[in-house]
């Protein structure tokens, strides 16, 4: 059976989509409120473009950036990406690192920022960052390490979002008896939760006579 198959299988009801996109909002709405940000946005990794896309982004550029696309290299965000290290930077002007005409594209110019790497089971799926902290006017150490559990959490959301993403497509790709299997588990994924392992059971089963 396709990997994409098998991601609609795991997935289920694909509008869990809208579910994870929502829980990446959250996750940017909470961490720009923790830390009094003007800012704080998620750059999704899509690696058939080899881009870094806003998915999720809290207050300046909230109703314009989601969707716009950079390539995966660019600025402090690809820097983070690339090495999979945290990052705080207090002026950003003077970092040669910085990207100065892809701030201005979005609309909104830094002066400083804190950005983790999103990573789950050693992929490097995206970036979360923090902008321009207002009071204390310094982003410190110690609090990399708090958003550091904001990304955990990011990165499974994000995750899904990618096996949500598969398995949209796997329904609407596929044919014949794979396709129907696709179906299959959307339908299943209703299931209440104390039916669930029955259900799931069937769903193995049927997947190793398609294999």
């Amino acid at each position: 059976m396709s990997g994409d198959l098998r991601a609609a299988v795991a997935a289920g009801v694909l509008s869990a989509e809208d579910d994870y996109r929502a829980l990446l909002r959250s996750i940017v709405e909470v961490a720009r409120a923790i830390f009094g940000a003007r800012a704080s946005s998620i750059f999704l990794l899509d690696e058939a473009t080899d881009e870094l896309v806003f998915t999720a982004v809290a207050g300046e550029g909230a109703d314009s950036l989601v969707g716009m696309r950079l390539p995966s290299s660019t600025g402090i965000a690809g820097w983070v990406l690339v090495t999979r290290q945290p990052l705080v930077v207090e002026d950003v002007a003077s970092d040669p690192r910085f990207a100065r005409d892809a701030a201005e594209s979005t609309g909104y110019v830094p002066n400083a920022l804190m950005a983790v790497p999103l990573l789950h089971d050693e992929l490097a799926l995206g970036v979360l960052q923090v902008l321009d902290r207002t009071e204390p006017p310094r982003f410190t150490l110690a609090e990399m390490e708090l958003l550091g559990l904001f990304a955990h959490q990011a990165a499974i959301a994000l995750h899904l979002l990618q096996r949500a993403r598969k398995a949209r497509a796997a329904l609407a790709d596929g044919e014949g008896e794979q396709a129907a299997l696709a179906r299959l588990a959307q339908v299943l994924e209703t299931v209440p939760e104390e039916r669930r392992a029955p259900a799931d059971a069937l769903l193995g089963a049927l997947a190793r006579l398609l294999e």
